[in-house]
C-alpha cells in the first residue's frame, strides 16, 4: 500500500507557535518529535520509505527534506504549486502516485494528527479499510467521546464487512447538536482515507470533471485553473461509494487548538501543562509553553505562549480567536504571521537572534557536507564565528578553514561561499552590517540547489 500525507497548512490557529511558513505539524512538542515525523513513523507500518509520498506548497519542501532526514525516511516530495483545499492536492498526489508506481491502494493521511500507532485498533482499521478499497472510498471515523464542535461528524449506515455504508457528512455543528449526535453514535470525521486510484479517478470524473480536465495542464496551471475544493464537499459527499471504518481509540487528535494542546501535555499538581520553565502563585489549569522561564502569579486557565519574537496570552476557551491575530498581522504586512526567526533553507537553517537598524546578528547551521551558494552582497559585510565544527570559506577565490573560536571576514561585494566539509554540523554566528541588511540582497553566481 502506498501512502500520501497531506503536509501543507496556514498555522494559524497555533499562532505563534505555528506560522504561515512553519505550520504546526512541524513542532517538535511530543516526545521530540514532530507530528509529520510521527505520521511517517505511522506510514511506514505498511509502506516501504520510497512509497511515501508527501505534498506541500514549495516554502516547505526544505522542512520536510530535513525532519524526515532525521529519522531516516526518504520520502518522495510533491510540489503543491497553490493550496487549493484537499481535493486538488489528493488528485495530484494520487495521479503523481499512479503514474510512478502503477495503479493501486492509497492511504491519505494528514500530517497533523497525534495518534498512538502502537494501539492494535490502528493496525486492524488500516487493514480493514485496505480490503474494502476496491470498491468503496473510505474514510476513517473516530467514535465521539465528547460533544466536540470543532470536528465534523460521520452517520454511519448500513453495515459492510469492516464498517458502514455513510449515510450523511455533517459539518461542525452548535453545542446541542454535537451532543444529539454523540447520543446517536455518530462518529468524528477524522480526515484520513484510503482510495483504490482507479476508483477514486473515476469517481472524480463523475463529480468533479473540471477539476480532471484542469489536470490535464502542467501542474501550475492545473492548480490555477481548479476550484478550491475539499474532498468531503467535492467527491465524497456525493458519491455513493462513501464507507466509513470506525478507528476505535481513546488516543486521536487534531490538536487544533491550544485547549487541545492542554488535554494531551501531562500535568502537574496544580493542573498546569508545561513546556519549558514555570514558576506559577495560585495559578492552576493553564497551559504554558516557551523557552524562558515564565512566572504566573492568580493566573487560571490560560494559553501563555512565549517565542523568541511574540507572546501570546488568551483564556484557554478563547484559543480558536487566535486566528484573528494572524489576520490582522497579514494586513499590516507583518513577517511575522509567516515566519519564525528560524528559517529553513536547501543547505540547512539560521536563526535572528538581534536585529538592529544597519545590523542583524544571525546563528547559522549547515549539516554536513552541505554549503551554501557562491554569492555576494552589494550593501552589507558579513563576519564569521565558528562555534562548532569546521567552516571551509571562500573569500574572493582564497580558500581556508576556519575551526571552532576562529572567525573571518567578508567585505562588501567580495564573492564567497560558506560550506561544511566535515562529519558533525557546524554551527556559527553571522553578525551583518550595513545600509541595507535585507534578504534580497544576495547576488548568487553559483548554487546546488538551481535557486534564482
Amino acid at each position: 500500500m502506498k501512502t500520501l500525507i497531506l503536509a501543507g497548512g496556514s498555522g494559524t490557529r497555533l499562532f505563534p507557535l505555528s506560522r504561515e511558513k512553519y505550520p504546526k505539524q512541524f513542532l517538535g512538542l511530543f516526545d521530540g518529535q514532530s507530528l509529520f515525523q510521527k505520521c511517517l513513523i505511522r506510514a511506514q507500518l505498511f509502506s516501504s520509505p520510497d512509497e511515501i509520498y508527501v505534498i506541500a506548497g514549495p516554502d516547505l519542501r526544505y522542512i520536510i527534506q530535513d525532519q524526515a532526514g532525521e529519522i531516516g525516511c526518504s520520502c518522495r516530495f510533491i510540489e503543491e504549486p497553490l493550496q487549493k483545499n484537499t481535493l486538488p492536492a489528493i488528485y495530484f498526489g494520487l495521479k503523481t502516485i499512479a503514474e510512478e508506481k502503477g495503479s493501486g491502494t492509497v492511504a491519505v493521511f494528514p500530517s497533523d494528527h497525534l495518534i498512538d500507532h502502537h494501539e492494535p485498533a490502528y493496525r486492524h482499521a488500516i487493514l480493514a479499510a485496505e480490503k474494502l478499497a476496491g470498491e468503496y472510498l473510505i474514510v476513517f471515523g473516530v467514535p465521539a467521546t465528547s460533544p466536540n464542535t470543532g470536528y465534523g461528524y460521520i452517520k454511519p449506515g448500513n453495515p459492510v464487512k469492516g464498517g458502514f455504508r455513510v449515510d450523511a457528512f455533517v459539518e461542525k455543528p452548535d453545542l446541542p447538536t454535537a451532543e444529539r449526535y454523540c447520543r446517536d453514535g455518530y462518529l468524528w470525521n477524522s480526515g484520513m482515507f484510503v482510495f483504490n486510484t482507479d476508483l477514486f479517478f473515476r469517481q472524480c470524473r463523475k463529480y468533479a470533471r473540471d477539476m480532471v480536465d484542469a489536470f490535464k495542464n502542467p501542474p501550475e496551471e492545473a492548480f490555477r485553473l481548479t476550484p478550491d475544493r475539499s474532498i468531503d464537499y467535492g467527491i465524497m459527499e456525493k458519491t455513493d461509494k462513501a464507507t466509513v471504518v470506525p478507528f476505535v481509540t481513546d488516543h486521536w487528535n487534531d490538536l487544533g487548538t491550544f485547549d487541545a494542546i492542554y488535554g494531551e501535555f501531562a500535568k502537574n499538581g496544580e493542573a498546569n501543562a508545561v513546556h519549558g520553565q514555570h514558576i506559577g502563585i495560585d495559578s492552576s489549569r493553564n497551559l504554558v509553553i516557551g523557552e524562558r522561564l515564565i512566572t504566573t502569579i492568580g493566573v487560571n486557565d490560560f494559553a501563555i505562549i512565549e517565542t523568541k519574537d511574540v507572546i501570546l496570552i488568551a483564556p484557554r476557551d478563547r484559543s480558536q480567536d487566535v486566528r484573528k491575530i494572524v489576520e490582522q498581522l497579514r494586513k499590516s504586512g507583518d513577517a511575522r504571521a509567516e515566519f519564525h526567526t528560524t528559517i529553513h533553507r536547501p543547505w540547512g537553517s539560521y536563526t535572528r537572534l538581534e536585529d538592529g537598524k544597519s545590523y542583524t546578528i544571525k546563528r547559522i547551521t549547515v549539516p554536513p557536507k552541505k554549503r551554501l551558494s557562491l554569492q555576494l552582497h552589494h550593501h552589507r559585510s558579513e563576519h564569521w564565528i565558528v562555534v562548532s565544527g569546521t567552516a571551509k570559506v571562500t573569500v574572493d577565490g582564497n580558500v581556508t578553514l576556519i575551526q571552532r573560536g576562529e572567525s573571518t571576514f567578508v567585505p562588501i561585494g567580495s564573492k564567497h561561499r560558506l560550506e561544511n566539509p566535515g562529519l558533525i554540523p557546524l554551527e556559527l554566528i553571522e553578525v551583518q552590517i550595513g545600509e541595507y541588511i535585507g534578504e534580497d540582497d544576495i547576488t548568487r553566481l553559483d548554487d546546488d540547489y538551481n535557486r534564482k
